[in-house]
């Protein structure tokens, strides 16, 4: 799809690097698990790591997702997917409902950015006391 619409799967500038909209499909374009929310978020997901990869980053890097589903009430389901990648990491979140994505067959899409470290670990950051 990247080269038929004109969009890159992640651009990165210096040391940031933005994932875009990543739907669940093989490498031929078809959609991975239909029906199965969970299974296509790990699908996404190791979309955007090898988009990382190829950034010259990784999934350590991450500091935001978003997900996006078209049903709320597999949240869940897709969110213990994804803190299989994200638990230690801890990046901010968004989770949101949409009506439907341009397949009908795509229960969930994930966006995800990072900045590439310079060493300095990240903090997380809560209310002050």
């Amino acid at each position: 799809m990247e080269s038929i619409v004109g969009f890159c799967r992640a651009v990165r500038v210096g040391p940031y690097i933005s994932v875009g909209g990543t739907a669940p499909v093989d490498s031929e374009g078809k959609t991975v698990s239909i029906g199965d929310p969970a299974a296509q978020a790990r699908r996404c997901l190791e979309i955007i790591k090898e988009a990382l990869e190829n950034a010259e980053s990784r999934m350590e890097d991450v500091v935001r997702t978003r997900v996006m589903l078209t049903n709320i009430e597999d949240w869940e389901k897709v969110i213990d997917v994804r803190a299989e990648y994200f638990k230690d990491i801890k990046p901010v979140d968004t989770i949101v409902q949409v009506s439907r994505f341009v397949n009908p067959e795509w229960l969930v899409e994930f966006e995800a950015d990072a900045v590439v470290s310079d060493g300095t670990e990240p903090e997380t950051v809560g209310p002050k006391k």
